[in-house]
């Protein structure tokens, strides 16, 4: 993940410098007494487009930079397990809105409106327009809260009301789930910052399920199975808790039961915990397999 971050960091060091140089060369041509400042005396409207250009691009580039700097100095302090992709959606979706407010005032610059002054005599105005887009404005700042917590992370698997699913995304407005079976479900910030949430990925020792329906074509040893399992989970026993795990009946069926296998798993990377989960399906599968010859 760092070394992504890294390489995309790169590409927007380059675009930096182009701005920046750019920056230079309009305020240069503006400020210097040269053969454009009588054009610039003669024509307002070309002085505003001019004025405006580098106001945009001293607010980009000075994001930018804070941006740059910011993600830099979490690089150098953050552990390459412990890089969370929040954190630079966080600093992304942050420079968006700086951005966005930094073309507000560009586009007033350009048409020779004071910013100041617009603001001060639309005061009314604004005060309706904040109390027709409050749910909006608490949507931002509960999003923003999230991308810069270490609570809730990208591929997290999160329980919120009665919708279970994993985080794809957080974005300004809402939270993107993506369920087991594949729905995507798209939660507002607000409801996850005022309700109830469970993190089954936060935990430094929590459970990993495995739910499976076993026909009856032939009769089942439940400890046989159990002992199965745990025998294949013993090759991982530096990330799993295997004395912790049990093999239970959630249902019996007029032709199936259906189980449930658990363990207590002491990593919260995704990664070994995928791993983990598909081999203990195949074990689950084998086993299926060669009862079903038997």
């Amino acid at each position: 993940m760092k070394s992504i971050i890294k390489n995309q960091e790169n590409k927007r060091r380059i675009n930096f410098f182009i701005k920046l140089s750019l920056l230079i060369i309009l305020i240069v041509s503006y400020e210097s007494d040269n053969w454009l400042k009588p054009i610039y005396e003669e024509f307002v409207i070309l002085d505003n487009l001019v004025r405006a250009a580098i106001v945009l691009l001293s607010g980009n580039v000075i994001i930018s930079l804070g941006r740059i700097i910011t993600l830099r100095i979490y690089l150098q302090k953050t552990e390459e397990t412990k890089v969370q992709p929040n954190f630079v959606i966080g600093i992304d979706r942050l420079s968006t809105v700086l951005n966005f407010n930094v073309l507000l005032v560009t586009l007033m610059l350009a048409f020779g409106v004071r910013p100041l002054e617009f603001l001060t005599s639309i005061t009314i105005v604004a005060a309706a327009i904040a109390l027709l887009t409050k749910d909006y404005i608490t949507n931002i700042v509960n999003g923003l809260i999230m991308m810069f917590s270490d609570q809730l992370e990208i591929g997290d698997k999160i329980l919120i009301g009665k919708n279970v699913g994993f985080i794809r995304d957080i974005t300004l407005i809402n939270m993107v789930l993506k369920s087991e079976t594949g729905e995507i479900i798209i939660v507002p910030n607000t409801l996850v910052m005022t309700s109830e949430v469970v993190n089954y990925s936060k935990n430094n020792s929590h459970q990993v399920i495995l739910d499976s329906e076993i026909p009856f074509y032939n009769a089942i040893q439940l400890n046989n199975l159990e002992k199965t399992l745990s025998e294949s989970l013993r090759q991982f026993s530096d990330v799993v808790y295997v004395e912790g795990a049990q093999l239970n009946v959630l249902e019996r069926k007029p032709e199936s039961l259906i189980i449930r296998y658990q363990f207590p798993i002491k990593t919260g990377e995704k990664t070994i915990e995928k791993n983990v989960k598909k081999f203990i399906n195949q074990t689950l599968i084998n086993w299926s397999n060669d009862n079903r010859k038997t």
